[in-house]
């Protein structure tokens, strides 16, 4: 049985279904607990023994070593499991002479970055805290599937009066109880917030002793959004003048004010002026610093042990230590695997993460994978990129090691003990790890402090080493529950204090120039890939494919359980009654999606709760199970922040005659 800890209040109301489906997961059929070799055709896989798991490793890895270099190894690591043991793949990596490894992140960089530039670090209020918001709005984000806690408390605020308002593309469960639903078209978000700065200054819906005490370059930003009209924007985004009218009057008349930006909409060309656009209507009525009040996107402050806290962990090096060669974006990975030389991409090591499925380009990283002479997965079960490798290691599940983990969203520091042994002969990372080096002949010094060795004594050991900077953490002190993040700060910003070079919120950065070759102020771009007049789009795509989340799954884990079958439908496409009309498809329809880029073949679901001119599939289905919306994407970076732009994506769909 799952249960949730009754000090943890970020999880007052239980384990969702995706929480619950972890018995299954553990004890699965399915689950891979023994290593498997690919045979010599590159089709078929069959068992053999760690022994010979390990002298495949030792025997590619030296020989490749030698020929090429170690950097001809790409270590490519997921987010699938955090912890601080995550660590010790580096570490072996290092202690190995080097690899090569990605920069950029697929989930959310373009966002961290427009908030740090403008706030100067990511956090926000703890999450039972909207429930004090008078104003909520929910700008591309669906919590009811997404994160389901929060709505907990979303519900509180309700209950007591407050506000809601949707801004999405789709009508989502989270718009259910909302005043309003705007529906903009993809990509101009940025030109939406413009519009409803526009008529929150014109209006003097501001906070004037605010913006003097800690906003900086209002007035140049005054003079920008002066540009930004509301009819003018009406026209761009497609959303009735009337509707932004009764935002802008909203939000300057209803506080405090929360606005919680969702991932998706941070996934365009032009998404981190976007966000930066709707940081600033924050700023501009004083809604940062207050109970009830803020941005809620990300809360770092529980990094505390590695470098997330700050986004610049994503970026390549400026001044390369000449062992980890960070070369390769994650956003365009396929490509740059094939393209990479000095040395080449010769074998890709993956773990906690399936990028075939989950990154940018299916097509070109399936040839990357089977471009290379030897691949290693570490997994739980056959997905698209564990088939894909010559050998794959059966991972842990994270009741199988004890871990201590932070939050992207909630404050706490937590130990994650184990609770049971692994199954069959799954090892650990760490413990891989540890007998890989001791294989390749690194003795206990080599490996101090850096790979602990196997058995729960070495791994206690090693994790108490890394909480000793901290004296209000211990193991002990983490075994009795959560506990609140050293320095944590409730209402996020409410000393006033901002780390960034004025030591103001800045409206006007001049690092965001120079670092990123955007505005210094936010503004709005169309996207690259656009149905908009004024792009030379090719006509023959002229419908937004939106692949968002789904309730029961993380992008592609989970869906292979039977507890999660049940509750989950086969892949749809979500299309506009005028849309399917035009097409002549029909409800239920087998239709093709395509591009140039790829395509896929799936039934159809005929939703007046979708946007015209946009088509949604949900992400994570493998190959297997119908397609990954992935063929259709294209490696394309965010325009800050090295992050995926893969929502920016225009397909046609026709009926399967």
């Amino acid at each position: 049985m799952i249960e949730p800890h009754p000090d943890n209040l970020a999880t007052p109301e239980g384990v969702c279904l995706k929480g619950l489906s972890y018995i299954e997961r553990v004890y699965s059929p399915d689950r891979i607990v023994h290593p498997l070799k690919k045979d010599k055709n590159r089709k078929e896989f069959s068992r053999i023994s760690w022994d010979e798991a390990f002298e495949l490793l030792r025997a590619n890895l030296l020989s490749l070593k030698k020929t090429y270099g170690p950097q001809s190894i790409l270590y490519y690591s997921g987010s699938g499991t955090k912890g601080l043991l995550n660590e010790v793949g580096m570490n072996f990596w290092k202690l190995f002479g080097g690899c090569t490894t990605t920069y950029g992140d697929l989930c959310w960089p373009a966002g961290l970055e427009a908030t740090r530039l403008t706030l100067g670090e990511n956090k926000h209020s703890v999450p039972w805290d909207i429930a004090a918001a008078r104003l909520i709005i929910l700008w591309g984000k669906n919590p009811a599937e997404t994160n389901i806690h929060q709505m907990v408390y979303i519900e509180k605020a309700l209950e007591t009066g407050a506000k809601l308002i949707v801004i999405d593309p789709r009508r989502t469960q989270s718009s259910e109880r909302a005043e309003m639903l705007i529906q903009p078209r993809p990509g101009t978000d940025a030109a939406l917030a413009l519009a409803i700065a526009h008529l929150l200054i014109k209006e003097d819906l501001i906070d004037h002793l605010f913006i003097k005490k800690h906003v900086k370059g209002f007035d140049s930003f005054r003079n920008i959004v002066s540009n930004m009209d509301p009819l003018k924007a009406s026209k761009i985004c497609d959303v009735p003048l009337h509707s932004i009218e009764k935002i802008a009057e909203y939000i300057g008349s209803v506080h405090p004010c929360t606005i919680n930006a969702g991932f998706g909409m941070q996934r365009y060309t032009n998404s981190g002026q976007t966000m930066r656009s709707l940081l600033a209507l924050l700023a501009i009525t004083g809604n940062i610093g207050k109970a009830g009040a803020g941005w809620v996107y990300a809360n770092l402050q529980t990094q505390i042990f590695d470098a997330l806290k700050d986004p610049i962990a994503f970026y390549p090096p400026e001044k390369p230590d000449g062992v980890i060669r960070v070369t390769i974006s994650t956003t365009l990975l396929g490509e740059k695997i094939i393209s990479t030389q000095n040395p080449p991409i010769k074998m890709i090591w993956v773990e906690r993460g399936n990028p075939v499925t989950q990154n940018p380009d299916t097509n070109t990283l399936l040839k990357a994978f089977r471009s290379t002479e030897f691949n290693v997965v570490i997994d739980q079960f056959m997905t698209d990129t564990a088939r894909e490798a010559d050998l794959i290691l059966p991972a842990k599940t994270m009741f199988e090691q004890s871990d201590v983990i932070g939050a992207y969203w909630h404050p706490y520091i937590q130990l994650k003990q184990k609770v049971i042994d692994p199954p069959g002969e799954v090892k650990p990372e760490s413990e891989i790890y540890y007998t890989l080096a001791k294989i390749l002949e690194y003795n206990e010094e080599d490996l101090m402090g850096r790979i602990p060795g196997p058995g729960d004594d070495q791994i206690n050991k090693f994790l108490e080493s890394k909480l000793n900077s901290f004296p209000e953490l211990s193991l002990d002190r983490l075994k009795e529950g959560p506990v609140f993040v050293p320095g944590n700060q409730e209402i996020a910003f409410s000393d006033y204090k901002f780390q960034t070079p004025s030591g103001k919120i800045e409206l006007q950065s001049e690092e965001a120039r120079s670092k990123w070759g955007v505005d210094s102020l936010p503004s709005f771009s169309e996207t690259v890939e656009s149905t908009s007049l004024n792009q030379a789009t090719k006509k023959e795509y002229t419908l937004y494919f939106m692949t968002p989340n789904t309730k029961n799954r993380i992008h592609s884990q989970f869906n292979n359980l039977k507890y999660i079958e049940q509750f989950s439908e086969e892949p749809l496409l979500q299309m506009n009654p005028r849309d399917a009309l035009k097409r002549g498809i029909s409800d239920g329809d087998e239709v093709k999606i395509y591009n140039n880029r790829g395509y896929l073949i799936t039934n159809v679901r005929i939703d007046f709760s979708i946007k015209r001119g946009c088509v949604s599939m949900t992400n994570g289905w493998w190959i297997e199970q119908g397609g990954t919306v992935n063929f259709l994407s294209l490696g394309r970076e965010t325009d800050m922040g090295y992050g995926a732009a893969y929502h920016e994506n225009l397909v046609e769909v026709e009926r399967v005659v």
